[in-house]
């Protein structure tokens, strides 16, 4: 499959056509926001395809889809916890649930900020073996075993102003499983929720407001990494139209979420990860790509 490097960073998503861009880009928009990994999906579509593979900076500042999506859905509780942060800041007094989930969201992500620097270029540089399929179908079998552990051992009986500081350091410690391809973030901060006995529907709340801060940072390096690669007009134009695609399937991707873990449960998608890592691992050991 063909890649491409500028700089020591992956670009291969330049090669992409405008109607490539966009399918990939609302593939990771659904798969960023649904627990089933936007770099998996990202890796395996364009190899199954013969697309060239867009590359770890190209996903990282598809980001920027999911922050939308996030703050589309959650702003409410963004502006309460904003509004509530200041009034305890102004006022001294810091027992507030508001203050509380604001020192939350930095916390959760000191873990992955402090991981991901120490592990620099181990999963987003040029030909790392990090991004191989049989890494990604094992983190896949993995993260599904644990997602549905979740499912069977979380007392669901926790609301959202039950979140306390100790929630926020065990999710922001499990979401350092993220910076693994076929984990994502979303699963991880998911799954923990779950098994911390959040109902079904706060761990997504509260997943997505605890991991914000860092989908901001991946984001905002994603794209500070594609200037550093000098892209032309042409690729900035490939990025854009990626970035749409990824903008529209995210927000739909959050409400199908929100639906699916209010009806039903996370068991869809572990059983989907499930499949989809054992098939991968199949096709490794079978060597059907070679």
């Amino acid at each position: 499959m063909a890649t491409a490097c500028s700089n020591g960073i992956d670009t291969g998503f330049v090669d992409l056509g405008t109607a490539q861009a966009a399918v990939l880009g609302a593939v990771q928009g659904i798969a960023e926001i649904l627990p089933i990994s936007a770099t998996a999906h990202m890796r395996i579509m364009p190899t199954f395809l013969g697309w060239p593979d867009p590359g770890a900076a190209f996903t990282a500042a598809m980001q920027l889809a999911t922050l939308l999506a996030v703050v589309t859905f959650f702003w409410r509780d963004l502006w309460r916890v904003t509004q509530g942060a200041f009034v305890a800041v102004k006022s001294g007094d810091y027992r507030g649930f508001e203050f509380r989930l604001a020192v939350g969201m930095i916390v959760a992500n000191v873990p992955i900020v402090v991981a991901g620097v120490a592990l620099r270029g181990q999963f987003d540089s040029c030909g790392t073996t990090a991004r191989d399929l049989w890494t990604i179908g094992a983190a896949s079998v993995g993260m599904a075993v644990l997602m549905g552990l979740a499912e069977l051992v979380g007392r669901r009986r926790r609301a959202f102003e039950d979140v306390r500081l100790r929630d926020a350091v065990v999710i922001g410690i499990c979401q350092i499983g993220a910076l693994v391809p076929g984990v994502s973030r979303t699963g991880s901060a998911l799954t923990a929720a779950l098994l911390m006995n959040l109902t079904r529907v706060e761990a997504v709340r509260v997943s997505f407001l605890l991991g914000l801060p860092v989908i901001v940072g991946v984001a905002l390096r994603g794209l500070l990494e594609l200037k550093r690669a000098g892209l032309d007009a042409h690729g900035w134009q490939v990025f854009g139209v990626g970035l749409a695609g990824a903008t529209v399937a995210a927000v739909a991707a959050m409400w199908l979420l929100t639906k699916v873990m209010e009806r039903f449960s996370i068991w869809p998608f572990a059983i989907y990860r499930g499949l989809m890592g054992a098939f991968l691992l199949l096709v490794v050991w079978l060597d059907v790509l070679a």
